[in-house]
């Protein structure tokens, strides 16, 4: 039984390094690590009001450090705690308060002027809307997620037109989120896929069975040349036995044939000599 058991710590954590570019999911990455090894509350305290303890402080600036470059380091380390210096290296990475809000401003535009193309793939979009909404939340900003279900629905282009209308109609995309939708475009996608494989080998089956029916039947149908070629008219005058033999082809009985020129039933013109 004690085999079974999952030790505490046994897994290793590889901390995530701050550079110039990567703050959001920075933040994300060190805030999940710090959980996992229960000393977040240094950074957003449960109860504002208890002292916290100093190890618990000492080991989430510890993590702070370990995940930020010697530039950084020297530029907070006279901050004491391990709050202050979060809130530092929030500073130093986002900005003062004017240039935070230009840049939501900016990431604001982004979003809303963001399309979809129409041979765009899914997944290349979905990455640059979630890289969008990611750094404008980690500003602080809220981007409610009924937004960006709508988003992705508008801008979703012709070939899922289908699914985004149903998902409309009949869909609660107050609760839904952006995941959700876009697995239901990503199902609509190759559900449509298979149907245009299936109906590509329906016209290659067809074409066989026209290739049989040729084989067994006979050409059905004549070039421009080869029609010339049967009825004379090719430049060479052809003889009365060869158009007999093109306008007889398949026919067996006679009797109910009438010739127009005398209205005797049983010939053909190539063997009336009569004028």
């Amino acid at each position: 039984m004690q085999s079974n058991k999952i030790k505490e710590n046994s897994v290793g954590l590889n901390y995530p390094m701050l550079t110039k570019t990567n703050y959001a999911s920075w933040s994300i990455k060190l805030k999940v690590f710090m959980q996992a090894h229960d000393v977040w509350e240094a950074i957003e305290p449960k109860d504002p009001k208890a002292a916290l303890v100093e190890k618990t402080d000492k080991l989430a600036l510890a993590a702070i450090y370990q995940s930020i470059p010697e530039d950084v380091l020297l530029s907070i380390e006279e901050k004491k705690n391990a709050k202050d210096t979060w809130e530092a290296i929030k500073t130093l990475c986002l900005g003062a308060d004017k240039a935070k809000k230009a840049r939501i401003q900016t990431l604001k535009v982004d979003f809303e002027t963001l399309s979809m193309k129409e041979t765009e793939p899914l997944d290349d979009f979905y990455s640059k809307l979630n890289s969008l909404v990611t750094n404008i939340r980690a500003l602080g900003e809220t981007e409610e997620e009924v937004q960006v279900v709508k988003k992705v629905l508008r801008e979703a282009p012709s070939r899922f037109l289908q699914i985004a209308s149903a998902i409309e109609q009949f869909g609660d995309i107050e609760t839904m989120y952006v995941e959700e939708v876009i697995g239901s475009l990503k199902a609509h996608e190759e559900r449509t896929r298979g149907q245009v494989d299936n109906n590509e080998g329906k016209l290659l089956l067809t074409e066989d069975e026209w290739k049989k029916r040729e084989n067994s039947e006979g050409k059905l149908l004549l070039t421009s040349e080869e029609w010339l070629k049967r009825t004379g008219k090719d430049g060479a005058q052809g003889t009365n036995e060869n158009r007999g033999r093109f306008v007889t082809r398949g026919i067996r009985d006679r009797s109910k044939l009438k010739y127009f020129n005398c209205g005797t039933y049983g010939h053909f013109a190539y063997e009336y000599r009569k004028p």
